[in-house]
């Protein structure tokens, strides 16, 4: 009887182990991550647009259809990315993410304070090399360093109405995330 209590026990935690290794390591190798389903759609250092969002057709899960959506796939391998969003009427946000997926920075509309969040992606050795500029602070001038030199960005605009999506989509449409030729100047 206690034998069999033990094998029972035994074969419970074994089942655990395995059920909760192969969670934690199942997004690490997954081959159609994010940033693989969003490369044939979007350019690189660009801002892409992404189609309205149906249950059956997210290009990412967890994607609510009140959102217009837009992403950037960045490199900074070739320099610093200069990121402007113009907010939306209702609620815009800005999320950085690495290539595996790592959420590391969020902002929106409300903490940036301004009526277009604006900002520099670097890396940490991009922004060591910059030159100190007194004059500027850093309420002027917001300098995200990234983990990863590559990632994505994804923009997204509220539309608090159906008949909203028109406005929303229109600012995500002039937002601009582009390679800055000299980091160094605003």
């Amino acid at each position: 009887m206690i034998r069999t209590l033990f094998i029972l026990i035994g074969g419970v935690v074994l089942g655990l182990i395995v059920h909760l290794v192969s969670v934690l390591a199942l997004p690490r190798i997954a081959s159609k991550d994010a940033y693989s389903r969003l490369e044939p759609i979007s350019a690189l250092n660009a801002v892409t647009a992404l189609p309205q969002v149906s249950p059956s057709d997210a290009p990412m899960p967890f994607l609510d259809p009140a959102f217009a959506l837009a992403v950037c796939r960045y490199d900074l391998s070739s320099g610093p990315i200069k990121l402007t969003v113009p907010v939306s009427q209702a609620y815009t946000s800005v999320s950085f993410y690495t290539r595996s997926g790592l959420a590391y920075y969020a902002i929106n509309d409300r903490s940036a304070g301004r009526r277009v969040i604006e900002l520099d992606l670097m890396t940490e050795d991009q922004h060591a090399e910059l030159p100190d500029e007194e004059d500027v602070t850093s309420a002027d001038r917001l300098i995200i360093d990234s983990p990863s030199t590559t990632g994505l960005i994804l923009l997204k605009a509220l539309a608090a109405e159906p008949g909203l999506m028109v406005q929303a989509k229109a600012s995500l449409a002039a937002a601009t995330c582009k390679v800055q030729s000299d980091p160094g100047k605003r």
